[in-house]
């Protein structure tokens, strides 16, 4: 059976950017990371526990391709040392377990950071896809091509409306919780061909190297998480994020995330040093209208013209709910949307919702204090009510 994993360059364009960041910057960091599966599914993830394992096995023999590294290299952001480590690199089956408890897939990468940072949407993609092998696959990318020409047809009406100040722009951010690789690949293809003039790239680094496509993604959660356990107060993790990832890269992927600790105690280190800095921020949680809403506040109270910024959603969207946060911001600020399951997964049947999080950095709990109450991570209770403590975060 075909593996589902073949090139290391199949992930998310930010799993490279975070770990040279780390790399140059905290190369020595140990951390947990842990599976999770946050909703229902129609049969017990654990009964693909010994496929998973077989999948990590063939991950395990990979190396980066000479063009591979070339494409990576060619990248204005991407440094030659770190090309380098990637030459050179593979990842070591000790340090990721795939066991079960009960009906439950349990599957924990543990080790230095930058071995086992990059696990993770292999990981995922490895679940969903197996998962889905076991439907009908026929039926179900019939559904899913009529569905594509619906969101195609949708954004073709769209374009007669009357123009905003700033463009419509829309990605594929869809790796993790696809139905298939070979699936997300005939979405992207589809898109890039038929609706060029929104469809602008993919967080997919090998289909974006294979199709001409603009690569796109900056940071994570796991990155600044990761600052909670490190030589900083607590207190000014973020602030400690920010100012290692301005100076790795001086100017480019200049998009913050937000939503680590809650979008307000988020705005409160985002000063105007870090405002003049970064190109914009991106939403992952919360209600997207009151996040921009504070996002274009905070720009106009640091007196920072919100035309030159630029807001990304990228929570749980589909294109009408993309569409509709458009015609909202459009005339005031840059915008862009990361579409992810509802384009690489939306074929009839119900979508994972899974997770990989880091859980442990240095052996200290880490934490994500998430404006979705469902989205908030943290293996430990007394690490959380502390954190809410220091950062004034109410419980939900």
């Amino acid at each position: 059976m075909q593996a589902v994993i073949t090139s290391l360059l199949e992930t998310d364009l930010y799993k490279f950017t975070m770990w040279q960041t780390m790399l140059h910057r905290h190369p020595e960091t140990q951390a947990e990371y842990t599976f999770v599966c946050r909703n229902e599914s129609a049969y017990p993830l654990a009964e693909l526990a010994g496929d998973v394992s077989r999948e990590l096995d063939r991950l395990c023999e990979l190396t980066f391709k000479a063009d591979e590294l070339a494409y990576l290299g060619a990248l204005r952001f991407i440094k030659s040392d770190f090309v380098d480590f990637l030459r050179i690199f593979r990842f070591q089956r000790d340090f990721i377990e795939v066991r079960t408890n009960g009906p439950t897939l349990e599957v924990i990468a543990r080790g230095p950071q930058v071995h086992v940072m990059g696990f993770e949407i292999y990981v995922l993609a490895i679940v969903n896809e197996l998962y889905f092998r076991r439907f009908d696959a026929a039926p179900a990318l019939v559904e899913g091509r009529k569905r594509l020409d619906d969101k195609i047809a949708l954004l073709r009406s769209f374009e007669r409306e009357a123009q905003r100040a700033h463009p419509f722009e829309f990605f594929d951010f869809g790796v993790r919780r696809r139905f298939s690789g070979a699936w997300q690949r005939e979405v992207v293809t589809i898109l890039k061909a038929r609706v060029p003039q929104f469809f602008k790239g993919t967080s997919n680094v090998l289909l974006a190297k294979d199709l001409g496509l603009v690569p796109i993604g900056t940071m994570a959660h796991e990155y600044l998480q990761t600052y909670q356990a490190l030589d900083v107060r607590l207190r000014d993790f973020q602030r400690a994020a920010l100012e290692d990832w301005v100076q790795e890269y001086r100017g480019d992927l200049g998009t913050a995330l937000t939503d680590v600790v809650g979008m307000d105690a988020f705005l409160a280190d985002f000063d105007l040093y870090f405002a003049k800095l970064f190109d914009g921020l991106r939403h992952d949680s919360g209600d997207p209208v009151e996040w921009g809403e504070k996002a274009l506040a905070h720009y106009a109270k640091l007196r920072i013209d919100a035309r030159t910024k630029r807001l990304v959603f990228s929570d749980g969207l589909d294109v009408p709910t993309a569409l509709s946060l458009y015609r909202h911001f459009a005339d005031r600020t840059q915008l862009g949307f990361g579409i992810g399951t509802n384009l690489s997964n939306d074929v009839g049947i119900k979508p994972l919702n899974i997770v990989m999080k880091i859980i442990t950095a240095n052996g200290q709990p880490v934490a994500k204090l998430s404006d979705t109450p469902g989205k908030t991570l943290c293996h430990d209770e007394t690490f959380l009510a502390y954190l809410r403590q220091v950062f004034k975060v109410r419980s939900a």
